[in-house]
């Protein structure tokens, strides 16, 4: 499969000429057609051996000692003390930590660093005149240490720190005199630090300073009013750098042998609709904020045309001459992605009506076509975490991991150059607009304690090993296995609910009709004329038959559907049952074993749109009442009656261990003991006779520490795992209390006077009463979340067990039931072994939702393929007691858009992964092509002797015959030669 979709994305590769128009604009269209899900699911590869692994700093934003040493101001110092607004005036104090710095850099083992220059440090008023020589002496410092643990320096001149002399005197970028003043500050740093420097950042994002600086003022220098003084200051910046590379082009690159260019950050957007007009506006938006510096630099030295149109005389123009000035001054694509413009710095006219999205990916992709193929260093990126986040962050860390994979995924399938890649930033420190409200570091800054203590986050161990490992290269677990599940596993489907007509359409009418009798070629009615009705038969329901061959043809052994208590016993009270519907229900099994097809029957199954019980038992406040559990003990004994015959496996209660805000701990304890007595019932009154099985489905995704690198989050985890599984499970499977976990952590809850989770004790009668009813281990698993302890974000906080849920972003997600995390079935599966022993366990429902107007289902058939296989590793490899897998769901008719028949437009069709799910049977999992076929005569009946009638039946049956012949024979020998007769003489 890896094979194919490498080939496919080989095919798909746009062929970016020199020249060609808008070539970025095929960006979309490409993507649309990458072969889905596994373009998306995670990657498992390294980058190349000499990918440059980098992390980096901003002068303003860490360094601190704003007036030490002869610093002059700059730009941000001035528009940091008007109002109250955070500064940089101390932040990191890097200048003064840069011993505790390079360690931290050491530490993280990357290969570059990137920081810039403080301008105004070197030069406090901006030129040459104002030299200092200790400002100077810093960075020389500064990059022998590093050199001497081996990191290279990837130097920044101008990362947003303005001489305010400049500004004030000239206006700032505004003024053309900068770009000599930028030449002169830019030969010095060469000539002074670049016999140790190979790369080098002109401006930090010019976007950024042009835009918000001279535009909406929300960075320094903070002006705002001039609609063409953005412009202007941009004309400014791409003339300086233009300036400053040629200058090292020409003085100093024979030498040095370094590598000038400018960063450029960019957002990305996507089109609210597919449409000619939608592709060229996100055309457009990238035009106005990538294009805008990108285009002249690295194509023709000019602006983009959008701009040209849109903007007419704001825009300032270039002279033939200066184009020529201009184009081509980059000796590599130096790209910043992430926080600081995506979803932050990006006013919606820049958006031009479309959606912006968080595609570094697409962003490459489209760089690569509209740029000529540069090679790639992304010189920021990055996410962020609420300021008063401390070590685990997270969701900084989960952001990292998906901008690398994308990254990683652009080298490997896209054919993009990415050459190196910068985490952002390498401590937390003032983020410019956003002060401290956010942070941005792998290592966290306490502000707070007089040394400004730095402690690793969960991002800084991330990212450490993934440069240790080069990337994310396949671990044996990781790897699908092959091998096939025991002869007799069960192999089924489930349904929430099955198509229920109970007027039969066969011989239910008594008239007499005759054929085209007045030419219309239709039966007409004989008046008077009937006939006396014959019973009904199970095979005359035409609902039952259709459901019943579909099911067959699927190849599965089992089917688990719900039967409905209101409609069936529409009072609750079980002596006014509907006897149509329940001999439906009756016709429905007994049909359903006729096609060899065993029924496992759900007793009670809520869904969110309705209680699962009968109305008047919901008005009389349901599972909170006891009269609602012996309703439903009453209930169960009648389905056991009527049903049993045919049912030989039941599930009393289908996922009661779903809590929502409204559902109490009192409703869970009568939920137990309506289990425990609908058990009892059957294994008293209804098993000798039956000899069914009886349990209950407990929903059960898994739960993983958000953080690999720290046991912190293993206590939240199985704190999660004990409320949500624990709760049902450990009564019944366990000691027959609930989990000691529960009791303690809501005891402390309650002490503090703020909340009233009272969890009901079992008296030793009813622990008795609810210990020890199952005969097997019923699981429904759909995904698996991260969580850990800190409040990052409220709508995914969890109050009453205070802990954050979170998904991994690199993830593949499915629409409504969440990530696609095939490892967390088998983690489950592991779980209910540890706690529970060799309990013989079904996973009765697994599913997931797609596109239900899809034939090709092509997410249900990955999802069914990896969760299937984890499954098989837990039964083969970790000698889980597994006895049953049901795919969730049948149809789309009861389960919308989980269902492996589609249903549109009253017609049921099969969908792809219907087909892949009977091959799946067929082979009872995923048998090496090389391993002996499975042999699976012996097992089902334990009997040795019984390989030689399945093997050799042609010479049993031939043989049978003649011995039988020989019996018949010898009998009427026997028989003739004592009968009396006559007798004759000799």
């Amino acid at each position: 499969m890896r094979l194919r979709y490498l080939y496919f994305v080989l095919c798909c590769q746009v062929l970016c000429v020199s020249g060609d128009p808008d070539a970025g604009s095929r960006t979309w269209a490409r993507f649309l057609k990458l072969p889905y899900p596994e373009d998306e699911a995670f990657l498992y590869d390294t980058f190349p051996d000499d990918f440059m692994w980098s992390v980096g700093t901003a002068a303003y934003q860490t360094e601190g000692a704003f007036q030490k040493d002869g610093k002059g101001l700059s730009i941000w110092d001035t528009f940091t003390s008007a109002g109250n607004r955070g500064t940089g005036e101390v932040a990191s104090d890097s200048y003064h930590n840069v011993h505790r710095d390079i360690h931290l850099i050491q530490k993280l083992k990357v290969t570059h660093y990137r920081f810039s220059i403080s301008w105004p440090r070197i030069f406090p008023n901006g030129t040459i005149g104002s030299y200092n020589e200790a400002g100077a002496s810093y960075y020389i410092n500064l990059i022998h240490r590093l050199k001497r643990i081996g990191v290279e320096p990837v130097v920044t001149l101008y990362h947003w720190d303005l001489p305010d002399t400049l500004q004030r005197l000239y206006g700032g970028w505004s003024n053309p005199i900068l770009v000599d003043l930028f030449k002169e500050y830019a030969e010095f740093c060469f000539r002074t630090f670049g016999d140790n420097v190979k790369f080098w950042i002109t401006i930090d994002n010019p976007f950024v300073v042009a835009w918000h600086g001279y535009g909406t003022g929300m960075v320094a220098p903070g002006i705002k009013g001039d609609p063409g003084l953005p412009f202007r200051a941009g004309h400014t910046l791409i003339k300086a750098h233009a300036a400053v590379w040629h200058l090292y082009d020409n003085k100093f690159r024979q030498k040095q042998c370094g590598k000038v260019s400018i960063a450029l950050g960019s957002h990305w957007i996507s089109p609210r609709k597919k449409s000619k007009e939608n592709i060229k506006a996100c055309q457009c938006s990238l035009d106005f904020v990538l294009g805008w510096f990108a285009k002249p630099l690295f194509i023709d030295g000019d602006y983009p045309a959008c701009m040209k149109k849109n903007l007419s005389s704001n825009l300032p123009s270039f002279t033939e001459a200066e184009k020529r000035e201009i184009r081509n001054t980059t000796d590599f694509f130096a790209l910043s992605f992430g926080s600081v413009l995506s979803f932050q710095l990006i006013n919606d006219s820049l958006k031009f009506g479309q959606t912006e999205s968080l595609s570094l990916r697409m962003v490459l992709y489209w760089i690569n076509a509209e740029y000529n193929s540069p090679k790639i260093f992304i010189v920021e990126n990055g996410w962020f975490v609420n300021g008063n986040t401390k070590t685990e962050d997270a969701k900084n860390m989960y952001y990292m991991k998906r901008f690398i994979m994308e990254t990683l995924k652009s080298i490997k399938y896209d054919n993009v150059s990415v050459i190196g890649y910068t985490a952002w930033s390498l401590v937390d420190g003032f983020e410019w607009y956003r002060e401290y409200n956010i942070r941005r570091g792998l290592y966290y800054v306490d502000f707070l304690s007089p040394d400004l203590r730095r402690e690793p986050k969960s991002s800084a161990f991330f990212y450490q090993k993934l440069i240790e490992k080069n990337g994310f290269p396949l671990l044996p677990e990781n790897e699908p296995i092959t091998g096939v599940f025991p002869c007799n596993f069960t192999w089924g489907t489930a349904a929430n609910s099955i198509q229920v007509e109970t007027i039969p359409s066969q011989f239910n009418d008594p008239n007499v009709y005759v054929w085209d009798k007045s030419g219309n070629k239709k039966p007409e009615k004989v008046e008077g004329v009937v006939v006396p009705l014959r019973k009904t038969h199970c095979g005359d329901y035409a609902s039952i038959r259709y459901q019943v061959s579909r099911l067959h043809r699927m190849h599965i052994t089992h089917f688990q559907f719900s039967l409905n208590w209101p409609s069936l016993v529409p009072t609750g009270n079980v002596s006014q049952v509907k006897t149509t519907l329940l001999l439906y229900y009756k016709c429905f099994v007994s049909e359903l074993q006729r096609a060899n097809v065993t029924p496992v029957v759900t007793l009670w199954h809520r869904t969110a749109q309705h209680s699962g019980l009968p109305a008047p038992l919901v008005k009389n406040k349901g599972w909170q009442n006891t009269d609602t559990v012996q309703a439903f003990v009453a209930y169960a004994r009648l389905c056991f009656r009527e049903l049993g015959d045919h049912v030989k496996y039941w599930i009393t209660l289908n996922e009661p261990n779903i809590r929502d805000e409204q559902k109490t701990f009192l409703e869970g304890h009568n939920l137990l003991k309506a289990h425990a007595l609908a058990w009892h019932v059957y294994d008293e009154e209804f098993r000798r006779a039956q000899k069914g099985q009886v349990s209950i489905t407990l929903h059960a995704d898994w739960v993983e520490p958000a953080y690999p690198f720290s046991r912190n989050d293993v206590e939240p985890a199985n704190r999660v795992l004990e409320f949500r599984i624990g709760w049902f499970a450990e009564p019944i499977f366990g000691n027959g209390d609930y989990p000691q976990l529960m009791r303690e952590w809501l005891q402390q809850r309650n002490n503090l006077d703020l909340y009233d989770y009272h969890l009901p004790h079992f008296t030793e009668e009813e622990r008795k009463l609810v210990q020890g009813t199952y005969d097997f281990f019923a699981l429904s698993h759909y995904t698996t979340s991260l969580v850990f302890e800190e409040v990052e974000e409220k709508t995914q906080y969890n109050t009453y067990l205070e802990v954050h849920f979170i998904p991994d972003t690199t993830w593949l997600k499915s629409p409504k039931r969440g990530a696609v995390v095939p490892w967390g079935l088998r983690k489950v599966l592991n779980w209910v072994k540890s706690r529970y022993g060799d309990v013989p366990i079904y996973i009765m429902s697994n599913g997931v939702d797609d596109d239900q107007t899809e034939t090709d289902d092509k997410l249900r058939l990955y999802y069914m393929e990896n969760y299937i296989n984890e499954a098989l590793k837990a039964s083969v490899l970790d000698g889980v007691n597994l006895q049953g897998y049901f795919a969730y769901a049948f149809d789309d008719q009861s389960d919308p858009g989980f269902g492996l028949y589609g249903y549109i437009h009253d017609e049921f069709y099969i969908k792809l992964s219907l087909g892949h799910y009977r091959k799946i049977i067929d082979k009872n999992g995923f048998p090496s092509p090389t391993a002996p076929k499975q042999d699976c005569t012996l097992e089902p009946y334990s009997c040795p002797g019984c390989s030689l009638f399945f093997t050799k039946k042609s010479m049993i049956t031939f043989l049978s015959f003649i011995g039988i012949c020989f019996v018949i024979t010898v009998g009427l020998v026997m028989y003739y030669s004592k009968k009396p007769g006559k007798r004759y003489p000799y």
